[in-house]
């Protein structure tokens, strides 16, 4: 029976508006608790100490504390999964990286970058590099490829994960020198690192966690992965000089699961954007040879919408695609 009478009218009218105060209401009182923040590497490494500061500055200006939780694993695409189906309220929350918009096209994976995410903001972005034990033989990285070249398999090198951008980029070396080395994937860039300073490993080629081991004297750094020299290490090349015509950085940023709240969307976009200008979370990226590169909610989604078609071209290229 249709509903024609002023006041059944005025009764649906009233349930209707019964029902959208409930959400319109958590929005503006979010955050009424703390947030779960993933961080996709295992403690301890400079990747878990950085999003450890991010969360410590963000809840100052959010007004509620970011829990973080370590889920490592999958070249650091674990948090992204959770994400695919966790609730839009605001309150799960994961770091995001350019293996995220790569995985898909190397195995099946619970979610879709395209449509799985809220893009919230872009936040840094990881440097790489390749180093040896400061007792190693090898004093530049020419010596370290003649000897790989000379010795068949007798070379390993480990990184944060199979089909990361530093092992993809080891992958292109040796195939443009003829080489066959191993490549050893760890959950993170603490565990790589702990291989090679126990000598399970010949070299690493990972993010700049290998910072205060190169400082300290203990690794040798033979090359950085971007476009231009580390100011922190100005006498070390990059490939890209050396003649490879490689530039390999990965951004990151923090994403949510989609449909979220528009109202939540800028809370946190406007909290996080004052966590990472803090001077303590500055610091942090200091010490790890970063730079901050904000990104806009609307920005960070196109540039993973970017991004995505040059990492499948990336997996078809180097045939990373796991049977």
């Amino acid at each position: 029976m249709r509903c024609r009478s002023p006041q059944c009218l005025i009764q649906t009218l009233l349930l209707a508006l019964a029902l959208l105060q409930p959400p319109i209401a958590a929005a503006q009182r979010f955050p009424a608790h703390a947030v779960s923040l993933i961080c996709p590497w295992p403690p301890g490494g400079g990747a878990d100490a950085q999003m450890r500061v991010l969360a410590e500055t963000t809840g100052k200006y959010l007004g509620q504390k970011l829990i973080i939780e370590n889920r490592p694993g999958a070249v650091g695409t674990v948090g992204a999964a959770w994400l695919a189906n966790a609730k839009p309220d605001g309150y799960a929350l994961s770091q995001l990286t350019n293996a995220v918009f790569r995985q898909p096209f190397m195995v099946k994976t619970p979610f879709d970058p395209e449509k799985d995410f809220t893009y919230i903001i872009g936040i840094s972005g990881y440097n790489f590099g390749l180093v040896v034990r400061a007792d190693s033989p090898w004093n530049n990285l020419q010596e370290f490829l003649d000897y790989a070249k000379a010795n068949p398999g007798k070379v390993t090198f480990g990184t944060f994960g199979l089909g990361s951008p530093p092992h993809t980029v080891m992958d292109r070396i040796a195939a443009r020198h003829g080489i066959e080395w191993l490549h050893v994937p760890y959950k993170g860039t603490s565990e790589d690192l702990a291989a090679l300073q126990g000598g399970h490993i010949t070299a690493s080629a990972d993010g700049t966690g290998w910072g205060p081991f190169v400082d300290s004297g203990k690794f040798r750094l033979l090359a950085t992965f971007g476009d231009k020299r580390l100011a922190r290490w100005p006498n070390v090349p990059t490939l890209k000089e050396l003649g490879y015509g490689i530039a390999e950085v990965s951004p990151w940023g923090i994403a949510g699961p989609k449909n979220m709240d528009a109202q939540v969307v800028k809370k946190l976009h406007d909290a996080f954007k004052k966590g990472m200008e803090d001077p303590l979370f500055l610091k942090v990226l200091d010490n790890l040879a970063q730079e901050p590169l904000y990104l806009s909610g609307d920005d960070y989604r196109k540039s993973a919408l970017e991004a995505i078609p040059e990492q499948k071209v990336i997996v078809e290229k180097y045939s990373l695609k796991q049977q």
